[in-house]
């Protein structure tokens, strides 16, 4: 959801909302239908409350699953060029091979996964390129001891990635579940409704509206900044984009120039095979 959205929704709920009120004002009696007003405010005070407390409860745990998302993206791209590096001191036909791959790897990442991530259709599946990196290294046998050192800190490195890549994929089919949503919603209907009662049609009617219209301002500001946590992939403001993987693969094309290394072309610039 982006920010033109956001605010289109908030301009409409809001309209909503100061319309009903300004309707049933209308025939509201003077002094609001509470004959105790401030007891109305304190029973609202608990409603507003309580709503506030569980919906910034939940909010928090939507940005860590969130921010998990963002760092998971990074560490995951940091790893790709790490194992680059450690993909030289590796026999050079078989660390050539296993360069290509890893920048397949990337520009998948980029081309393939994060539309699928933006569309919620990622699901379980799983990067080819990560498939056929073990497929190769499985195969490969430690010729001496450097070898072998560079065998184990690939091993590591993967692990670091592919853990990298659950945390960065984790978000996607959101972390509230349907039940609280259905919960806050009610609540918040609740909360309309309350405010309904506090019709006066002594006062005058923008006062009215701006009763009305504040607290539905904040809460379906609130209710979005939920939306855009749970859902933190694709475009708009905020939205996590795979820029960490393309700065990865700037960094890899660089050192491989310099490097002198010559790494076939495995794959399209969209990461699919050849």
């Amino acid at each position: 959801m982006n920010l033109f959205i956001g605010a289109l929704v908030v301009v409409l709920v809001t309209a909503c909302t100061v319309t009903a009120m300004l309707l049933v004002r209308r025939h509201a009696p003077e002094g609001s239908y509470f004959a105790d007003g401030d007891r109305a405010s304190g029973v609202f005070g608990v409603l507003a409350t309580g709503f506030a407390v569980i919906l910034g409860f939940i909010i928090f745990l939507a940005f860590e699953s969130y921010d998990a998302s963002r760092t998971g993206a990074e560490t995951e791209a940091l790893s790709v060029v790490q194992q680059v590096e450690t993909a030289q001191f590796l026999p050079s036909e078989r660390g050539e091979e296993l360069t290509a791959m890893l920048i397949c790897y990337a520009r998948s990442v980029i081309d393939s996964e994060w539309p699928a991530m933006d569309k919620g259709t990622l699901g379980d599946a799983f990067n080819p390129w990560g498939a056929e990196m073990f497929r190769t290294m499985r195969a490969y046998e430690p010729a001496t001891a450097a070898e072998g050192s560079a065998y184990d800190r690939w091993m590591d490195q993967t692990d670091a990635r592919e853990q990298a890549r659950i945390d960065r994929v984790h978000g996607v089919e959101g972390v509230v579940p349907l039940p609280i949503w259905i919960g806050l919603f009610v609540i918040a209907a609740v909360i309309f409704g309350y405010m309904l009662f506090f019709a006066d049609r002594a006062e005058r009617a923008r006062t009215q509206a701006m009763l009305m219209g504040s607290v539905t301002v904040v809460i379906t500001l609130l209710l979005l900044l939920l939306v855009f946590f749970d859902n933190p992939h694709g475009d708009g403001v905020g939205r996590l984009e795979p820029v960490a993987m393309e700065r990865s693969l700037r960094l890899i094309a660089a050192a491989v120039e310099v490097a002198g290394i010559d790494p076939p072309e495995l794959c399209d610039s969209h990461g699919r095979a050849l």
